[in-house]
């Protein structure tokens, strides 16, 4: 298995994780803490899988917590789409939506694939994905959908994040594969679809916004100043 296909799997899943705690009682409603918490968890619960996974593949010692504490932004694979701040509510459903949308389909793949065990962990995280999709879906058809000011806020994440889903799409998920789930969820939603333009990429290199240092100097500060601690 290639190293590197499995850190950009294992990153997507560790750095949304991150920026869904970040919610964490912090969400417009009780239910959506939880919600959102759980979703973190399942992202996480996928990342530690696929992080060992890909420390085993490359056979230097590193196990998930070194893969996800020890490597600085340079070397993280994750889209750049997972990494950007959670401002508005709207950006971070409409970043849940985009990401979910091409999870989902991955992972049906890699059920089906000839690795074993990458397959079991797609199977896993299949059946989660298509949990995330549904949620991210409903909160995009209420918000689009609802008031004056929540269409406002949900086009203008739409807009925002728009560009970077085309390096979701360069890989093993179609462009139309990917658009087939998300144009009917903005249509109903009442949203319009942004036009394909400037495509910014080169997560999957280890080309990163800002926003990446300063999520990983957060959440990696504890272990780097405490290496080796238990609890």
């Amino acid at each position: 298995m290639n190293v590197d296909r499995l850190l950009a799997l294992g990153d997507d899943a560790l750095i949304a994780a991150q920026r869904l705690a970040e919610w964490h009682a912090s969400s417009p409603e009780m239910e959506e803490d939880v919600a959102l918490a759980n979703i973190a968890l399942d992202q996480l619960g996928a990342a530690r899988l696929l992080l060992t996974y890909a420390g085993e593949a490359e056979g230097r010692g590193r196990d998930e917590d070194a893969l996800a504490y020890l490597r600085d932004d340079r070397e993280f694979r994750n889209c750049q789409l997972v990494e950007l701040p959670n401002g508005d509510f709207a950006v971070t459903i409409g970043k849940l939506l985009f990401l979910s949308a091409y999870q989902l389909p991955l992972y049906t793949k890699l059920a089906g694939g000839d690795d074993e065990r990458l397959a079991a962990i797609a199977a896993k995280a299949r059946k989660e994905s298509a949990y995330h999709l549904d949620h991210s879906a409903q909160w995009t058809i209420r918000l689009g959908d609802g008031t004056e000011e929540s269409h406002r806020r949900m086009q203008e994440a739409v807009d925002a994040l728009w560009p970077y889903t085309h390096e979701l799409t360069s890989g093993d998920v179609s462009r139309d594969e990917w658009l087939s789930t998300v144009e009917p969820v903005l249509a109903e939603a009442t949203l319009d679809r942004p036009a394909d333009r400037w495509a910014p990429g080169g997560g999957r290199d280890g080309v990163h916004t800002e926003h990446l240092s300063y999520l990983l100097a957060e959440m990696q500060v504890l272990h780097r100043a405490h290496p080796g601690a238990k609890w």
